[in-house]
């Protein structure tokens, strides 16, 4: 154990069972920390909801808390302060001796997870047969963090990208694969949008196309062979597409992860039997409904949800449910994450009470729905091309890399071509998900070149130089890494708020697998960041008093670069030795 908070809550949890007995020792300890070094290094105010608990006064709670907590070398005496907060300092020799070890843990005190789970995320989710656009980003971007997060400490995760890849227009765009001589062959489509748009348009003005598009509909629900056929090459090459975005995206889906809708299709009856089973079904206009308890629309009527259309055909929610099903019992999984935008928070909290009331997911089975707001422009609208249209996903990527080299290129003007094209590819891929990551997930927020691309403030492009500045400090001083046996020490106040902000990284990592919000850890690399940038102005690395700090200095800095590199890999995002 290398971070001090996690120290801290247990000594304070072994005060607590010595004030007051063994029975409050699972009390929640609450150790933030400080936000105010003048009054200490971390904070504690369990004394509240303590003092509460027991019936006496909070400042008398956090006194006897005082009174046994150990401080061992820890801190010095902790202080109470207002109605009962727990102020703690901890010594300048702790502080070095917890930083040396974090320098020689190959993981940075992200340490794996006492109880690894089995956790399924399903994520990105575009729908198959047209290119990802920026409506896509999100779900791709904050999924593909959490994977990686989870991972990190320990836990199984079990990638799903539940593509739309079945459906009524997939009748309309097999017909018009083979109009168009698109189903010969290995014939590639140069863009699935345009072909999309004109199947749409023969669609919508051909009686004769749109009756043929129908009768293809049921032959491939009936599973006629040369229509699946057509159908796998037509999902096959939609595939491609959306690979070349993720690739370039620099996400960890693959096409082992696919599992569209289609897969379900079998299960489909199947969950209607159960529902009906289980006596959950209704009747409504014709459809089969169940009204999952605790829902109430605007008419204060209970609200359905649809899982069976009158005429017989199925909708999301029946292969949502097939779906939570399959990952509950085939997969046998502990944690099931959704990653989807705000406006399907209703239906996926529907979907899970149907689920939950017929079976379908073990009680034991913790469900999230991480929601995310929408990309606007800079006009406060959903994000558009100039000229009103959707923007591509590779599109967007090839723009920022562009943007990207022209930032470069003047701060760096010495790099060759292939180092300005790695370095603008990073940087331009970096600026979009750091972009999106370091927004709270729940708010809406404003794509903007000027800011994402900046070399100053929360953005990837800083974290970036930052990393990149780190290590210059090696190159400068003629030496690949600190020199081995250096150890830290711990004098300086700039030394301290690095050395605080390094041990957070941990129990940071923590709470971002448990509350699935990334931006805490953008603001943790910002606040990193700006620790550094304190330290490298007032302690001198190179040119420090003697051999002995200079060599404690390097190892901070060695520290601190791996952090950052840690923590934007967490994010998925790359680092550069030099930009």
């Amino acid at each position: 154990m290398t971070d001090a908070l996690s120290i801290i809550a247990a000594r304070i949890t072994d005060a607590i069972a010595g004030a007051f007995g063994e029975q409050w020792a699972e009390t929640d300890p609450i150790v933030r920390p400080s936000q105010n070094p003048k009054f200490g290094d971390y904070q504690a105010n369990v004394a509240m909801s303590l003092g509460k608990k027991l019936g006496q006064n909070p400042r008398a709670v956090a006194e006897a808390i005082v009174a046994r907590f150990e401080t061992d070398g820890l801190c010095e005496k902790p202080e109470v302060a207002g109605p009962g907060f727990i102020n703690i300092k901890l010594t300048h020799a702790f502080l070095a001796e917890a930083a040396q070890k974090l320098a020689g843990d190959p993981k940075l005190g992200v340490e794996p997870a006492e109880t690894p789970q089995s956790i399924v995320v399903d994520y990105s989710s575009p729908n198959l047969a047209k290119e990802m656009h920026v409506g896509h980003l999100r779900s791709t971007i904050i999924g593909d963090a959490i994977v990686r997060v989870l991972e990190a400490l320990g836990h199984e995760v079990v990638r799903q990208n539940h593509v739309g890849d079945w459906g009524t227009q997939f009748g309309m765009l097999i017909e018009h694969m083979i109009d168009s001589g698109a189903a010969e062959g290995e014939t590639h489509i140069a863009d699935l949008n345009e072909f999309y748009q004109a199947a749409k348009r023969r669609f919508d003005a051909d009686a004769g196309f749109n009756e043929r598009s129908r009768q293809r509909v049921v032959s491939l629900q009936g599973g006629d062979e040369q229509t699946l056929a057509l159908w796998d090459k037509l999902v096959h090459e939609s595939v491609r597409h959306a690979d070349e975005v993720y690739t370039r995206l620099g996400v960890l889906l693959q096409d082992d992860d696919l599992q569209g809708e289609s897969t379900y299709n079998d299960a489909l009856p199947k969950v209607i039997e159960d529902l009906d089973a289980k006596n959950l079904l209704e009747e409504s206009d014709g459809a089969k409904v169940v009204f999952p308890q605790g829902f109430i629309g605007k008419d204060d009527e209970p609200m359905p949800l649809i899982v069976q259309k009158s005429d017989g055909g199925y909708l999301y929610a029946t292969t949502d449910l097939a779906a939570v099903r399959y990952r509950s019992d085939e997969l046998d999984v502990d944690r099931i994450v959704y990653v989807t935008d705000a406006r399907q928070k209703q239906h996926i909290a529907m979907m899970l009470a149907v689920a939950r009331a017929a079976g379908f997911v073990r009680e034991s089975v913790r469900t999230d729905h991480v929601t995310f707001g929408m990309v606007l422009g800079e006009d406060n609208k959903p994000f558009k091309t100039r000229a009103g249209g959707t923007v591509k996903l590779m599109d967007l990527l090839g723009d920022s890399a562009r943007r990207a080299a022209a930032i470069v290129r003047e701060k760096t003007p010495d790099l060759t071509d292939a180092q300005m094209a790695e370095v603008a590819e990073v940087v331009g891929i970096g600026a979009i998900k750091y972009a999106d990551l370091s927004s709270d997930r729940n708010k809406d927020y404003v794509f903007s070149w000027q800011r994402m691309l900046a070399l100053e403030g929360n953005t990837a492009p800083y974290m970036q130089y930052a990393y990149a500045r780190v290590r210059s400090i090696f190159r400068k001083a003629g030496v690949d890494g600190p020199p081995a046996g250096a150890a830290v020490t711990v004098t300086e106040p700039a030394e301290r708020a690095l050395v605080l902000q390094l041990l957070q990284i941990g129990p940071t990592v923590r709470s971002v697998a448990d509350n699935l919000e990334p931006h805490h850890l953008c603001g943790y690399l910002y606040d990193l960041a700006k620790a550094f940038s304190r330290f490298f102005e007032s302690c001198p690395v190179i040119k420090a008093p003697d051999g002995a700090t200079r060599d404690s200095r390097l190892l901070l800095c060695d520290t601190t670069a791996r952090a950052l590199e840690l923590v934007l890999g967490l994010l998925g995002i790359k680092v550069l030795q030099r930009m």
